[in-house]
């Protein structure tokens, strides 16, 4: 079991039905042998949603929160080699298992992917603060904050004093490092 910290703000199902994958992160054919019984995952997480925001058969944005399209394509993931013979569908796959009690070998290399996309640290995550923090905006960059959604992460006000917070600690310690001459 890991021991990393891994604190999706959103589970599997509301992700989905905030407007997620555009429509289809399930309903994609592949090409990899996968005897995992999905009706469990789907009835666990999904059970009275419209099938069509999951199971689409092909990638629609206006299924989307944001209306864009966001992401990588199937191809791409696998050419990044971030698919795990268990979850051949990938990180969201991965996350509905794991929100499930489903433990695997994958576990840490996947938190450490949403660590660093969203995690307090993230870099897509403070580069939304950032440009929200610029821009006096919280509707800027749509693409991002969707890219956010389809890991479990909604910008929000704690998250956002905490990232201005933390910044306003290293202007200081850069401030005396630079008075220091070091």
């Amino acid at each position: 079991m890991s021991n990393l910290a891994f604190y999706p703000i959103l589970t599997p199902r509301e992700i989905v039905e905030e407007g997620a994958f555009g429509g289809c992160y399930f309903g994609l054919p592949i090409e990899e042998y996968n005897n995992y019984e999905y009706s469990e995952l789907f009835d666990y997480h999904f059970k009275g949603l419209d099938t069509s925001l999951y199971l689409g058969e092909t990638y629609k944005p206006r299924m989307n929160k944001y209306k864009i399209r966001s992401g990588m394509d199937y191809e791409y993931w696998k050419e990044m080699n971030w698919m795990h013979e268990r979850d051949p569908y990938g990180w969201f796959e991965w996350y509905c298992k794991y929100s499930m009690g489903i433990r695997g070998e994958d576990d840490d290399r996947q938190i450490r992917r949403w660590q660093d996309f969203c995690g307090t640290n993230g870099r897509w995550r403070n580069r939304l603060y950032k440009r929200i923090e610029q821009e006096d905006d919280w509707s800027i960059s749509p693409r991002i904050q969707q890219s956010l959604l389809h890991w479990g992460y909604k910008a929000n006000e704690e998250d956002y004093n905490m990232y201005k917070q933390f910044k306003l600690v290293k202007d200081e310690d850069r401030l005396i490092t630079q008075r220091m001459g070091l």
